[in-house]
């Protein structure tokens, strides 16, 4: 498995969209698609091969489980790993519903933007590490 260089971005917050940009992008050094809707996610997603899937899981219209099983109907994007940033941890869906669609975390809001990359690049080697990881 290739190393973390491609993340596909999903969040309406536009003040959040610019921080995790600097963050990931300046810091990180990651190639970084940003979407402000799932709707917009969901309409690029054929053109694009991110490694990771980070979406908001809060967001008007479809909501990012909504994106995320929407995002897996394109067969390329149906088990690239999945992190869910979200102000609120209660009501997410159970493990197994995350381990099914191959979440391998969660980044609680508001996020430590010096932190960001390296937490995201945690959860992607421990899962790499993991004998079912794809």
């Amino acid at each position: 498995m290739a190393g973390l260089t491609h993340i596909l971005h999903v969040e309406d917050d536009a003040d959040i969209v610019e921080v995790a940009r600097m963050s990931l992008e300046l810091l990180g050094g990651f190639r970084l698609d940003q979407f402000t809707s799932g709707a917009a996610a969901v309409a690029a997603a054929p053109g694009l091969h991110p490694d990771l899937l980070l979406l908001d899981m809060m967001m008007p219209g479809m909501d990012g489980w909504q994106t995320l099983l929407r995002l897996r109907d394109v067969p390329h994007l149906r088990e690239v790993p999945a992190i869910f940033m979200t102000a609120k941890l209660a009501g997410l869906p159970d493990a197994d519903a995350f381990a099914a669609q191959h979440v391998i975390g969660t980044v609680e809001k508001p996020f430590d933007a010096m932190a960001l990359p390296g937490q995201l690049s945690a959860m992607w080697d421990r899962a790499c590490a993991q004998p079912a990881f794809p």
